[in-house]
């Protein structure tokens, strides 16, 4: 299997003609407060295209960076670094009447349609306001335009003067459609369009996005959570975690053959209609770390239940492994938490806090399992460490000795179905076995206890 930048893997895996190019985009936060900190990475690093006409989907859990890459593409944010070429041109470095002119071009539909929407203009004014904005043609033809893009989505000619309030949830976001189309863009941004909607009316709005894309030859990126709506609406689908695409790929192919230890947990997560089903489910251990502190190697790495093991721990047991990474993400936990003034002096004076002892740890990590010597050995080096207020050093004194090549070297895009698609993990080495195979084996070994 060949090895490729994200670059070079993205552009194989795309045909026809490219509309956006993102390429290494970055949008880090500074750190707040009086003495600063550690920037917010909220996006690190991404690379993808979308093609004319086409809907890549974008999912991931909450606080992936999902919202902020949808709209740092139409530059409501602007981008730390990397480029976003729009038609072949890096819309990262325009602004001022250049930018302006620009966002004809592309729009954003926004996720709840009741805050997106001013209660204090009727649906006339909110859908004319880009039209205003921008001077497009003569008051008498935009009053029109607006009462065609109107019916276009599905609304009357008589809800001209009405308030937003006046609506249900899905007309709202009819609303908020046919504002996105006033100037007839070329890309629309749409996200978790319909999340805040009940099911039959989502059904109604995603028939009307893809009526709009066969009609005026739309490009969309769609976000969302809903993972059996992307696949019905979506061509291509890209899985984003800590501020990283995972994996990427056709919509079908992903589904049904995904490739990314991410995405195939992501997936085992769809609710399974029959309740007679033995499907099983992949829970991930604790949440996902801090976009402040991300970590070093692959973004995946601190709840991965396929990493690879470093060299000389090959032969441990899986369950003894996964303790071993509880026991880091506690650590890791700790070593990042800010004591508060009375848990310090409660320490001083020798009185219990609200911190846990390191036994206690210990015995509620490895109170059930046998651990070998020469594990035991590194878990008393680290109990010192901790006993001494050296979370810090506990840490990286783990990170040393458990530490494989999943945390501190950052795997690349990997091509992982012909020039399909791409995922971003060490296991597609060919030294090593692909993520579905040690899935397979764990889940094996799990039926036969």
């Amino acid at each position: 299997m060949s090895k490729q930048t994200a670059m070079e893997s993205e552009a194989t895996a795309t045909t026809g003609e490219t509309l956006v190019e993102v390429r290494n985009l970055k949008k880090y936060y500074e750190g707040g407060g009086m003495f600063g900190g550690d920037p917010v990475k909220a996006v690190d690093g991404v690379s993808f295209d979308i093609q004319k006409g086409e809907t890549l989907g974008l999912v991931g859990e909450s606080g992936c960076g999902k919202t902020t890459l949808g709209r740092t593409l139409v530059q409501l944010e602007d981008a730390t670094d990397g480029e976003i070429h729009f038609d072949g041109r890096d819309i990262t470095s325009i602004s001022g009447e250049e930018l302006k002119a620009w966002r004809q071009d592309t729009q954003m539909v926004f996720q709840d349609p009741e805050s997106s929407l001013n209660d204090r203009m009727t649906v006339g004014e909110i859908v004319r306001e880009p039209l205003d904005v921008h001077d497009w043609k003569t008051p008498q033809e935009r009053r029109a335009r607006v009462r065609e893009l109107l019916e276009t989505v599905g609304l009357r000619e008589e809800h001209y003067y009405r308030y937003p309030h006046q609506f249900s949830g899905g007309q709202r976001q009819r609303i908020g459609i046919a504002r996105a189309l006033a100037l007839e863009p070329d890309f629309i941004v749409l996200d978790e369009p319909v999340s805040a909607l009940d099911v039959s009316v989502q059904a109604k709005v995603l028939n009307l996005l893809e009526d709009l894309q066969n009609e005026f030859g739309l490009t969309y990126l769609f976000i969302a959570h809903d993972l059996a709506v992307v696949r019905h609406i979506c061509d291509r689908v890209a899985v984003m975690y800590l501020g990283n695409i995972m994996e990427l790929g056709p919509a079908d192919d992903l589904f049904d053959s995904p490739s990314n230890p991410y995405t195939h947990a992501l997936l085992s997560a769809i609710p399974e209609p029959d309740p007679t089903s033995k499907r099983d489910r992949i829970t991930l251990r604790g949440t996902p770390p801090s976009p402040r502190d991300p970590p070093e190697g692959c973004p995946f790495s601190t709840r991965c239940p396929v990493k690879i093991k470093p060299e000389e721990y090959r032969d441990l047991d899986d369950e003894l492994w996964t303790r071993i990474e509880v026991l880091r993400e506690v650590i890791r936990e700790r070593s990042r938490a800010e004591r508060s003034l009375s848990d310090r002096a409660r320490e001083l004076l020798g009185m219990e806090t609200r911190y846990s002892s390191i036994e206690e740890i210990r015995e509620e990590v490895f109170g059930d399992v046998a651990v070998p010597s020469r594990v035991e050995t590194h878990i008393d080096e680290v109990a010192d460490y901790v006993r001494a207020g050296k979370e810090a050093e506990a840490r990286r004194y783990l990170f040393e000795e458990f530490g494989s090549e999943c945390d501190y070297e950052r795997p690349e895009l990997y091509d992982v179905d012909g020039v399909q698609s791409v995922s971003l993990c060490h296991r597609h080495q060919s030294e090593h076995e692909e993520p579905a195979t040690v899935y397979e084996r764990q889940l094996s070994a799990s039926g036969s206890k």
